[in-house]
């Protein structure tokens, strides 16, 4: 299930690829891609990942070309860090009293302002432009999903702290944690660097290394992180799917460690749960919360774990208005009620229950066919915007995880990272690659957005 990625835009698909150049946004490299690799004069071709290089504008006034390679592996003389012993370690200081969002400036991500930017050049109706324009004084997570973008995260909290000095407002550097070996094990579009078979969970642990050192750099600056989406709930339903449980081990040693290595740090963190169509019907609530009770306990109980994030990159309002026909059969149909029937089995567990909650393109209900489709679903707006003020004292904050208009996976059946479910009715097709921009998805929930922007 897609997540952030590098600054890409809309591939158009062409009927053929007999023209010698791909067109700005348009796809130009990647694993079994066939058609141009050099670009439309004032763009290039940017490599994104093994499978997708995209012609981006402005990058430069001549065409050029790429090759397709595979991404890069930590490794040569770095020292991959294993955890000692029995021995956990130490927070710098103490979490402060209740919610860590209250009283701090959400950090704007560079990078999403640049993709908007792009992608609002390219809408005419002037309206639907300023509208576009605004999402970028909206604060998201930025994701880091490959050991090549953590260096980035350096760059931001070195900004933030300077807009801290400068302003004498906090700043919080909101993030994603997302990079386990083997990810993203129930479905394909989202595959990520790192193979359990090769090295993959101390490449892993080198990577957390790596956020680790950035974060110890700016102990000004406040960083709150949702851990690895997808990956734990995957172990609640999936253990059937032979590459979850081949993962099973691997995936809980690795959040364990992130857990461990951040807590460090005094990172504030919210592990994964799903959302109510996954972990929220009755017969998995126990499960998870056992399973979120177990992992917390043997990590050592850190005290910057918070709590749990849920429906990050799903559609599921907070609080629906009715049931939509597709829940049928779960109690447990929007995120509030799934909150409240879990919190107290995590409470039961010894797992703080506090919940932060995704409402980035949940502005529209009634949209899917089945409560599974997760890919890329037509008519999707942009929904409540991230605040503090919310409907229950289990929720600290609705925020936005997924940055709207990455794409979440390809319609292009012959990619390797193909998943049926992007090639459904109810998914917007043609789609690129999984975090990829998405520009036609983009201007669909900007119009669609409730409240509107």
């Amino acid at each position: 299930m897609s997540k952030f990625a590098a600054l890409l835009a809309f591939a158009s698909v062409i009927p053929s690829f007999a023209a010698a150049q791909s067109p700005v946004w348009g796809q130009c490299g990647g694993q079994g891609w066939s058609g141009p690799t050099t670009c439309a004069a004032g763009s290039s071709c940017v490599f994104s990942n093994p499978y997708y290089s995209q012609c981006l504008p402005g990058a430069s006034t001549t065409t050029t070309t790429t090759t397709t390679t595979t991404t890069s592996k930590p490794g040569g003389t770095t020292t991959t860090s294993q955890p000692g012993g029995s021995t956990t370690p130490t927070p710098t200081g103490t979490p402060a009293p209740g919610n860590p969002f209250v009283g701090f400036t959400p950090y704007l991500s560079p990078y999403y302002a640049s993709e908007i930017q792009a992608a609002a050049v390219l809408i005419t109706d002037s309206t639907q432009k300023s509208k576009a324009l605004s999402v970028a004084n909206i604060p998201t997570f930025t994701w880091f999903d490959s050991i090549a973008k953590v260096t980035d995260l350096g760059s931001y909290l070195a900004d933030a702290s300077s807009l801290q000095k400068s302003t004498g407002n906090k700043y919080v550097v909101q993030i994603v944690v997302y990079d386990l070996p083997d990810r993203d094990c129930a479905a394909l579009a989202s595959n990520g660097e790192f193979s359990i078979a090769n090295n993959g969970q101390a490449n892993y642990f080198n990577y957390i290394d790596q956020l680790v050192a950035q974060i110890k750099k700016y102990p000004d600056v406040r960083v709150i992180a949702v851990i690895e989406p997808d990956s734990l709930a995957n172990l609640v339903t999936n253990l059937n799917v032979q590459k979850c449980a081949n993962a099973a081990t691997t995936y809980k040693a690795c959040v364990t460690y992130a857990i461990q290595q951040l807590n460090s740090v005094d990172v504030y963190m919210y592990l994964d749960a799903g959302h109510a169509g996954w972990l929220g019907w009755p017969a998995n609530l126990s499960p998870a919360a056992q399973l979120f009770g177990q992992l917390y306990q043997g990590a050592g109980s850190p005290q910057f774990v918070r709590g749990l994030a849920t429906n990050v990159a799903n559609y599921n309002a907070i609080s629906a208005a009715s049931p939509d026909p597709i829940t049928q059969g779960n109690p447990n149909y929007d995120e509030l009620h799934y909150i409240n029937a879990l919190a107290p089995m995590l409470t039961s567990s010894n797992f703080p229950a506090h919940f932060i909650v995704d409402q980035g393109r949940s502005g529209v209900q009634n949209l899917r066919q089945q409560w599974g489709d997760w890919c890329n679903v037509k008519g999707a707006g942009f929904g409540t915007r991230p605040t503090t003020s919310t409907v229950s004292s289990l929720i600290d904050s609705v925020v936005w995880v997924k940055p709207g208009g990455e794409c979440d996976g390809t319609s292009n059946t012959s990619s390797p990272r193909y998943d049926a479910h992007c090639g459904q009715s109810d998914a917007d097709q043609p789609a690129p690659e999984a975090g990829t921009w998405f520009q036609e998805y983009f201007a669909t929930l900007v119009k669609n957005a409730s409240p509107p922007l």
